[in-house]
């Protein structure tokens, strides 16, 4: 994520939606209502995100800020208890319980080796290169999940080994159903509420219709569309990674942001874009990064198994190719 900021805007789409668009976690937000909840004039609610986005941003999941939360975290003493936010409980519980589940593809405490490919917060401005075989091991010497000792009742975490966490594959996801709660809360029956992605999207628009939000191609041209589904009306919760966008080439072979946990190095797999639909959009945005991490075939084993829904693209030489779980179906037969 990067240095907060907000830039926004309040207005009436031409069907009568209200939209508040605007910038925060390094990327561009919108959300799209019918109406406003309640009585509330659309300032209100505005300033009510605002100040939702500020806090989870800047004060808690940012690792660019160096009083956030998570940055007082990473530079806390190893074996002495830290006193953690209920938002940062919350997020580090999920991202346990997705660690366990992938036998350890999402692993947030990947910061060291994020940061030595050269995509994390502390890396010089040189060009991209690769980086020695002994760094890497360094860095993969401090990660693990396990070395995070989580205190549920005591609301502390205490670092075993001198981990560096980085969130920035479930905070987005976090902030939008942190939103979608203020908003159910509020009464409102319909919205499409995007941050960098990431969606939460609940009831029709105003003509009945389902919200039909679009799978991006997975190329670093313009955007295209691949596929489009339905939220059929429900309230669902969807997230999606791919290696398409953030990566840097040496030698004619590329390196991917989506950086293995549990091999120190980027993923070298076939695997493009996982989309994945969960019960919240914090767990598809962690299901769909340890997806790429697993590559097409672990990653749809896992997810058949478990009935999750999740939509993989592949390359397949200059093409690609999907592959879709059994959950996933009825959303694009829905349209």
């Amino acid at each position: 994520m990067a240095t907060f900021a907000l830039v926004l805007a309040v207005f009436k789409e031409e069907d009568e939606r209200v939209s508040l668009e605007g910038l925060t976690m390094g990327t561009s937000y919108q959300i799209q209502l019918l109406e406003v909840p309640g009585e509330e004039d659309p300032g209100v609610l505005a300033d009510e995100v605002q100040t939702i986005l500020s806090r989870l941003d800047r004060e808690i999941f940012s690792t660019y800020a160096p009083d956030s939360e998570l940055s007082r975290l990473n530079n806390h003493a190893v074996g002495r208890p830290f006193a953690v936010s209920r938002e940062m409980l919350d997020v580090l519980m999920l991202a346990d319980s997705v660690f366990s589940s992938t036998s350890g593809a999402f692993d947030p405490t990947v910061g060291s080796l994020v940061n030595l490919w050269g995509f994390g917060s502390r890396v010089s401005l040189t060009a991209a290169s690769i980086p020695d075989s002994k760094d890497v091991e360094e860095a993969l010497s401090r990660v693990g999940f396990e070395h995070l000792v989580i205190d549920e009742a005591r609301s502390e975490v205490v670092k075993t080994r001198d981990v560096m966490i980085d969130l920035s594959a479930i905070a987005k996801g976090y902030t939008v159903d942190h939103i979608g709660r203020l908003l159910d809360e509020q009464g409102s029956d319909s919205y499409f509420i995007e941050i960098g992605g990431e969606l939460k999207i609940k009831g029709v628009k105003a003509d009945g219709s389902s919200w039909v939000p679009a799978i991006e191609a997975p190329n670093d041209r313009a955007f295209e569309v691949y596929e489009i589904f339905s939220n059929i009306g429900q309230s669902i919760a969807v997230a999606g990674s791919g290696d398409y966008r953030n990566y840097f080439e040496v030698d004619g072979v590329r390196y991917s942001h989506e950086i293995d946990p549990r091999t120190g190095r980027p993923v070298r797999h076939h695997l493009a874009a996982a989309y994945v639909i969960a019960d919240s959009v914090a767990l598809a945005d962690a299901l769909a990064t340890a997806y790429m991490v697993m590559g097409e075939e672990f990653a749809f084993a896992h997810a058949e198994e478990r009935g999750i829904a999740v939509f993989l693209i592949a390359r397949e030489g200059d093409a690609f190719a999907e592959r879709i779980s059994s959950a996933f179906k009825p959303y694009l037969d829905g349209q």
